[in-house]
């Protein structure tokens, strides 16, 4: 069996890619900043190691490393990440974003579509899992939904959000298969929702009576911006939102295409997810 690397395993993906690898028996070797404190599956070897400082990754690449799955959370770009990871191992899956929704020079696009340059020029089997806006990020809405309302702008967006296990699913495909090479798969959920539904499916699934409050643009910029620290960022969601009333946001045959299957919708999310709205 391959041994592979898992590099940011705490993820939300990546704790899903380590636990699908380790069951369908590989050697899995996590990359963790503190070993102590890793919750990994059984069998699963934890090797202390962090992206800014990328000497430290020699020993996580070291004895028979053949593919790495790579997850770069926001930290500065290291070229010499890349280096190492070619210098040991053949095939490297990125779990990078759907740079087609995002303008040139917004800093995520920007961000994504330079680690993908070093990947693509670093002699390495790659693909690329560009993921759709994760469905996860409906937990910002947590706080709201236990107070039974939903405060958010642009109730007609209409998004594709994916459940975080299919993105963990098609990178495991691309670790474990041949065939991936080259790939650029923008993964996404089965069909585009509006968020003012997205909202009702929530209360849905959770037996709770919940309403949705249109929140002005103007409001929802003070409060994002205060909220996450970056006005820039900010205005980008808000500019995206604003158009996918116009367009809803693209839904892809990805999963059904790689896995053999539909991908799992909303309601399966939020069941999956019931605790972190309690």
């Amino acid at each position: 069996m391959t041994k592979i690397l898992v590099i940011g395993a705490n993820g939300s993906v990546g704790r899903h890619v380590v636990a699908s690898l380790a069951e369908g028996g590989h050697e899995v070797r996590a990359l963790v900043r503190d070993s102590a404190k890793a919750s990994l599956p059984a069998g699963v070897e934890a090797v202390r190691g962090d992206l800014t400082d990328p000497e430290s990754l020699e020993p996580a690449l070291a004895d028979g490393v053949s593919a790495v799955y790579l997850m770069w959370p926001g930290l500065p770009v290291e070229p010499r990440v890349v280096e190492l990871i070619a210098r040991h191992a053949e095939r490297v899956v990125y779990l990078s974003a759907d740079v087609a929704d995002l303008a040139d020079d917004e800093p995520a696009a920007v961000f994504h579509q330079e680690i993908e340059r070093l990947i693509r020029n670093s002699g390495l089997e790659w693909t690329f899992v560009r993921a759709i806006d994760f469905a996860g990020n409906l937990l910002a809405w947590a706080g709201q939904v236990r107070e039974g309302v939903v405060r958010w702008p642009y109730g007609r967006a209409r998004r594709s959000l994916v459940h975080e296990r299919d993105i963990a699913d098609v990178a495991v495909r691309a670790l474990t298969e041949d065939g991936h090479a080259g790939a650029r798969y923008v993964v996404t959920g089965p069909e585009s929702l509006a968020h003012a539904d997205l909202a009702a499916i929530i209360g849905e699934e959770l037996a709770v009576d919940l309403r949705w409050e249109e929140l002005a643009p103007e409001t929802a910029r003070e409060q994002l911006t205060a909220a996450w620290g970056n006005a820039a960022f900010v205005d980008s969601r808000l500019r995206a939102w604003e158009s996918f009333t116009r367009e809803p946001e693209r839904v892809t045959d990805t999963v059904e295409r790689v896995l053999g299957r539909p991908p799992r919708d909303v309601r399966s999310w939020v069941r999956d997810h019931a605790v972190d709205f309690r």
